[in-house]
């Protein structure tokens, strides 16, 4: 297989791919990171509830963390074995088989390597910015931040190539990240946003 996502032997053979260049165009021109720590808009704050609803969290809220010592020590904390942690990863799970079955398994690595080649420059691009704003000399920062932005991308073209709609909860995710936020994950009862 060609390094040209664009191959026309590509889309030729599963068509289901031609959702992928839009969203991937999308994710290098959303603002990463660009609104962390600011007072979260009433549009973001129904997203972040919505994204808790899917999950399977209603009882969980909200969570603004203004600072990014804050957001880091609510990084640092976060528990991969949570109910929350389990159910995206019951969820990623479940999406990645549906998709596999329509794809095979070496045009999906392509496709997600690909992806994380595209959007890491500009993810990396927004955590650095807004590192230098917010005077964080934290190299992990920007990484973790960076990383987060491109799984949450892969996350989305789960949901396009599995034909799920706006209001999976990786797509709602997506749409917190294009609101220039940072969603760090849901601990007890609450949804930590940076």
């Amino acid at each position: 297989m060609t390094d040209d996502f664009e191959d026309d032997e590509v889309f030729d053979q599963y068509p289901q791919l031609a959702v992928l260049p839009p969203l991937i165009k999308l994710a290098k021109n959303v603002r990463w990171f660009q609104t962390v720590g600011e007072r979260l808009p009433d549009e973001t704050r129904a997203l972040a509830e919505d994204y808790c609803l899917g999950l399977g969290f209603p009882e969980a809220t909200p969570a603004i963390l203004g600072l990014w010592a804050d957001a880091a020590s609510a990084a640092e904390t976060l528990d991969y074995n949570s109910p929350a942690w389990e159910a995206e990863e019951q969820m990623r799970a479940a999406l990645t088989s549906e998709v596999s079955l329509q794809i095979d398994e070496e045009t999906l690595e392509f496709i997600f390597n690909h992806i994380a080649n595209e959007v890491l420059q500009a993810a990396t691009l927004g955590a650095e910015e807004v590192a230098d704003f917010l005077r964080i000399d934290d190299k992990e920062f920007v990484q973790a931040a960076a990383g987060s932005a491109v799984q949450a991308v892969h996350l989305a073209a789960l949901v396009l190539l599995a034909g799920e709609d706006e209001s999976h909860p990786f797509a709602v995710r997506f749409h917190i990240f294009e609101q220039g936020r940072w969603p760090l994950g849901i601990t007890g009862s609450s949804f930590n946003i940076f």
